[in-house]
């Protein structure tokens, strides 16, 4: 159990990453920019990837009646999710602990993995909701009022995961470092009760 425990707590230590590092990024190219627009998503807030990126996003999201980038007072998660990636850590930190001086079995460390995993899976449905509605939710006094073949409003959702064509735009959303991070972290704690399951199995004698 003693290499599990270790495991279990260097799993869950990474998860403090998102603390430092983005968990997202969405980049805007189009030819007018040489450079494309980007914002990095962290778990506290949103930033530019460059000094003017959002200023110039807001800018353009105008026109067509968008919202601008939600400051971190503004959307509640960014109050909620260091709380609950904090608490994560130090939970997977105390269980490992726990795990190495043989003090809890090794399905306390797939405990912790299944509930970091069902997190994970509502904080990103949780993020496709605002993406949607931040796409189409637009103001009926915008400058520019784009319609499809049926005359509904253009959505401008960025795509979840990937790329896509927004009128002369290419929206990419991948993850980044935070992220990577987080999930070596997840596999890092379910390799650990792998570890400890096996290390805890009865030996048949022979």
């Amino acid at each position: 159990m003693k290499k599990s425990g270790i495991l279990m707590i260097v799993g869950s230590a990474l998860l403090l990453g998102l603390f430092y590092f983005p968990l997202w990024n969405i980049t805007l190219g189009a030819p007018q920019y040489p450079e494309p627009l980007g914002m990095d998503i962290y778990i506290s807030g949103i930033e530019g990837k460059s000094e003017f990126d959002i200023q110039n996003i807001d800018g353009l999201n105008h026109y067509i009646g968008m919202k601008k980038i939600p400051k971190p007072e503004e959307m509640w998660e960014f109050n909620i999710f260091p709380l609950v990636i904090g608490g994560m850590a130090a939970l997977g930190i105390l269980l490992g602990i726990l795990g190495f001086f043989k003090k809890i079995s090794p399905h306390w460390f797939f405990g912790w993995f299944v509930l970091m995993l069902v997190l994970g899976v509502l904080g990103m449905y949780d993020f496709n909701i605002w993406l949607l509605d931040y796409g189409t939710d637009l103001d009926p006094k915008a400058i520019i009022k784009l319609t499809d073949a049926d005359g509904n409003p253009i959505s401008y959702k960025p795509p979840l995961f990937g790329s896509q064509k927004i009128l002369n735009f290419t929206a990419h959303s991948y993850p980044r470092l935070g992220a990577w991070l987080m999930f070596a972290g997840m596999f890092l704690t379910l390799f650990a009760w792998w570890v400890g399951k096996r290390s805890v199995r009865p030996k048949s004698n022979l």
